[in-house]
């Protein structure tokens, strides 16, 4: 055969479809393939749409090209060829593909989350971010309140109806207020266990709208301001008194005063046009007055204000050590489980997802901060234990089953020798812990007198208080000579269990006079004498979360500086 007449190697092909005839418009689509000597043939299709006045245009040739052989044949080699004769090579290939991609999700999931989410923004239930500080003062406070009979009638003689008057904001409000308007999310903030005693936030109420400075509570219900109805007995506070209106009071029908009284004596009271209730406290405090309904405003994670109609309790009679702990804030913010808790009100009306976390510092310099909603809770991370149900406990408390000090177990106490309950409370200054075990903690402490620590009995600020053989500054000196204390929940077994761990530092302070004091306090008389309550001083160095939703308390350590979004790993990470 004449060698102009052999057939020549197609080494390009392009394929031209022609729209339909009934629909021209969707015009030409060319494919193009290269043909070379590799297995796969490389493929480049494009679409081109073509206005019907143009179908007779002539069409345009694609060129194409074999791609270059490499310079230096021996570098060439197959990819299938190396790994299928290599299977380690194979495995090691895809060992390393997989971390790639575990990596990656990590670095770009918050991304993508956040792009999701913000389509859904309006639909989301949101997140608030609360800034905490200290209160001046050296007061321990126990909360844990309940609701008791306040067998009163129309105890508020007059409501003033008139306009509340203009007040001056606290500078500290104002300072953090601007930084609230400007970023949104991050709040700076104060804060110690001793000497000033406690933890509290701000919140605005009203309209127009005024700052109150409330404790944080997780055992406590209702959320209560002090307030002129007018006011029989309250403390100096941080801001004027709150002054309802008639139109801000509850009445006896409605359900939140049901709620608030279902555990107190029927009364057979037609005239009633309010809602009285009366709180006691652990150390034998309390509070009366009326439940009021008006505006809280709330900023959200995105730094926008949400107003919203809740219920909290007008104050205007408190006894005991209250009225001391009340002289730099203004009442307490309920945070348990219960209905008419600020956090249940927000999510009966679809606001937030009910969840609650707090993060106190260790720092004495710093605050910490607090949110509702569950956009700053960790995925990862997190230690969780199941939240003890009985819709008699409305307080945040799970079993425990063994406690350490060192490598020593303490006894739970006599009632229940296998298991004890324990209760989170960011109300309680201090932790207590059962007879039983407050002793023999004492006792295995008494070995820092072999130290030369030695009890001071003159120093009032806790029980027991040891002067150093050295002069120290912080607790941070002296902690190698104390143990950790831990506790377990879940199992006895160290390897499966679930362990909160309390350093030296979660249960000393260092008072005024230099002394080193135990913060852990015989809880004899408290609640029921057989309950474990773990207050600020333990909790600090924590970012800990109640998940009404899941029935669950968590936590993890941090440094509690501000709070941060979590990138969402995959779910076998979760915890």
């Amino acid at each position: 055969m004449d060698s102009d007449a052999r057939p020549q190697r197609v080494t390009g092909v392009v394929i031209i479809t022609l729209p339909p005839s009934d629909n021209p418009s969707l015009g030409k689509t060319i494919t193009a393939f290269t043909l070379t000597d590799d297995v796969f043939p490389h493929s480049h299709q494009t679409q081109q749409r073509e206005p019907e006045q143009e179908q007779n245009l002539p069409t345009t040739q694609v060129l194409t090209s074999p791609p270059p052989s490499p310079q230096n044949p021996q570098l060439g080699f197959s990819f299938s060829r190396l790994f299928f004769d290599n299977p380690r090579k194979l495995l090691g290939f895809l060992g390393i593909s997989l971390l790639a991609l575990l990596f990656y999700s990590f670095s770009f999931s918050n991304t993508f989350l956040e792009l999701k989410n913000s389509n859904n923004d309006d639909e989301k239930p949101q997140s608030f971010i609360f800034p905490l500080y200290h209160k001046l003062g050296a007061d321990s406070e126990l909360k844990l309140g309940r609701f008791v009979d306040a067998d009163k009638e129309n105890l508020v003689a007059s409501i003033d109806s008139g306009a509340i008057g203009t007040q001056k904001i606290n500078k500290l409000v104002a300072v953090n207020a601007a930084v609230i308007d400007s970023s949104g999310t991050i709040l700076p903030v104060r804060g110690n266990v001793y000497p000033d005693g406690s933890y509290f936030t701000y919140m605005l109420v009203g309209n127009p709208r005024r700052p109150y400075f409330l404790d944080i509570d997780t055992g406590s219900d209702l959320t209560w301001i002090q307030c002129d109805a007018p006011c029989s007995s309250c403390a100096k506070g941080a801001n004027p008194l709150y002054k309802p209106t008639r139109v801000n009071i509850v009445g006896s029908k409605d359900s939140m005063c049901t709620e608030v009284q279902k555990n107190q004596k029927p009364q057979n009271c037609e005239t009633c046009q309010q809602c009285d209730y009366e709180i006691e406290y652990a150390d034998l405090s309390s509070s009366l007055g009326v439940l009021a309904r008006d505006k809280l405003h709330l900023v959200t994670a995105n730094g926008s204000i949400t107003n919203l109609d809740v219920v909290f309790g007008c104050a205007y009679d408190q006894q005991g050590m209250l009225l001391n702990t009340l002289s730099k804030t203004d009442g307490i913010l309920g945070l348990s489980r219960a209905k008419v808790s600020l956090p249940s009100q927000l999510a009966s009306k679809g606001i937030i997802n009910n969840v609650v976390g707090h993060c106190l510092a260790t720092d004495v310099g710093a605050g910490g901060y607090m949110f509702l909603g569950d956009d700053f809770v960790p995925n990862w991370g997190m230690s969780w234990v199941p939240m003890l149900g009985s819709p008699s406990i409305e307080f945040y408390q799970t079993q425990l089953v063994k406690i350490d000090y060192g490598s020593s177990s303490l006894s739970l106490g006599e009632q229940d020798s296998n298991t004890g309950g324990v209760v989170f409370d960011s109300g309680s200054s201090y932790t207590y812990f059962t007879k039983e075990a407050y002793d023999e903690l004492v006792a295995s402490l008494s070995e820092v007198s072999e130290l030369g620590f030695i009890q001071d009995a003159s120093d009032p600020t806790l029980p027991i208080c040891w002067q150093t053989p050295f002069p120290i500054r912080s607790i941070m000196d002296i902690k190698q000579f104390f143990k950790a204390l831990t506790l377990h929940f879940g199992s006895k077994w160290w390897i499966i269990s679930k362990r909160f761990h309390i350093p030296p530092e979660g249960y000393l302070i260092l008072s005024n006079k230099g002394n080193i004091c135990l913060g852990i306090l015989d809880g004899s008389n408290v609640h029921d004498g057989s309950t474990f309550i773990l207050g600020d001083i333990s909790l600090r160095g924590q970012l800990v979360v109640y998940d009404n939703a899941k029935m669950k308390i968590g936590w993890t350590q941090s440094d509690c500086a501000k709070p941060r979004r979590f990138n969402s790993p995959p779910a076998f990470f979760e915890g």
